[in-house]
C-alpha cells in the first residue's frame, strides 16, 4: 500500500469504521452508567440533590490551589484543542460536508497559536506528571498511553499542515489514521470523561447533597 492508497484508506473506511465504533461504544458507556441508578439510601435524605449536583459540576472545573498549575495547564490545553477542531478551516468544511453544518473558521494563523499553545501544555503537564512524586506513582502505562493518542493528532496535524516531513500525503494519512486511534482509544480509556464528565461530577453532588454533606 503506497501513500495515495493509505490516505484513500485512511479517508473512507478507516474513518467509517472508527466513528460507528466510537459511537456505539460511547452510547454503550453512558447506557452503562444511567443503568447504574441511585444505591439504596438508609439516611434521611435532607435535599433532592439538584442544585448540589450542579454545583459540584461548576466547582470541579475550578482550579484548586494545591494543583493550580497542573489544572491550569490542563484547561489550556483543552480550549486550544476545541479551537483547532472545531475552528481550523478544513475542519469546519469536514463537518459541513458529514453533518451538513457550517460556521466560519478561523485565519490559520490563530489556529497555528493554539495549535503550538497546547502542545506545548500537553508537554508541561507530561513534564509535572514525570517530577511529581505522588503523580508519577499514581501514573501508569495506559496514562502515558492516552497522552501519546491525544499528543499525535495535534504533532501529525500541524506538521501536514506546514509540509514538514518527507512526505504531505503520508503525513495527512497519519494525521487521519491518528485521530481515528483517538476516536477508537475514546470509550475505551480514560478519554471517555470527554463525555462522562459532567454526569459523573453531578452525579456524586448530587448524592452527596441528598445526604447532607456540604459540596
Amino acid at each position: 500500500m503506497n501513500e495515495v492508497e493509505l490516505l484513500n484508506w485512511a479517508r473512507g473506511p478507516g474513518l467509517a469504521y472508527a466513528t460507528v465504533f466510537m459511537v456505539f461504544g460511547l452510547t454503550l458507556r453512558v447506557l452503562e452508567i444511567l443503568s447504574l441508578g441511585r444505591p439504596k439510601e438508609y439516611a434521611k435524605v435532607r435535599s433532592i440533590g439538584v442544585k448540589e449536583g450542579f454545583a459540584t459540576i461548576i466547582r470541579r472545573n475550578l482550579p484548586e490551589r494545591h494543583c493550580w498549575k497542573y489544572i491550569t495547564a490542563t484547561y489550556i490545553f483543552h480550549i486550544g484543542l476545541f479551537v483547532v477542531i472545531f475552528f481550523f478551516i478544513p475542519h469546519t468544511q469536514l463537518f459541513k460536508a458529514v453533518f451538513g453544518v457550517f460556521w466560519d473558521g478561523w485565519p490559520n494563523y490563530i489556529i497555528d497559536f493554539f495549535t503550538i499553545l497546547s502542545i506545548a501544555t500537553m508537554m508541561y503537564v507530561l513534564i509535572l506528571r514525570r517530577v511529581n512524586p505522588a503523580r508519577r506513582i499514581l501514573s501508569k502505562p495506559s496514562d502515558y498511553f492516552v497522552w501519546l493518542v491525544t499528543f499525535l493528532p495535534l504533532v501529525t496535524g500541524y506538521m501536514a499542515f506546514h509540509r514538514i516531513g518527507p512526505d504531505y500525503t503520508l503525513m495527512l494519512a497519519l494525521h487521519i489514521l491518528s485521530v481515528e486511534l483517538l476516536m477508537v482509544m475514546l470509550p475505551v480509556t480514560k478519554l471517555v470523561h470527554t463525555v462522562t464528565f459532567a454526569m459523573a461530577r453531578y452525579y456524586n453532588g448530587s448524592n452527596a447533597g441528598r445526604k447532607g454533606v456540604k459540596v
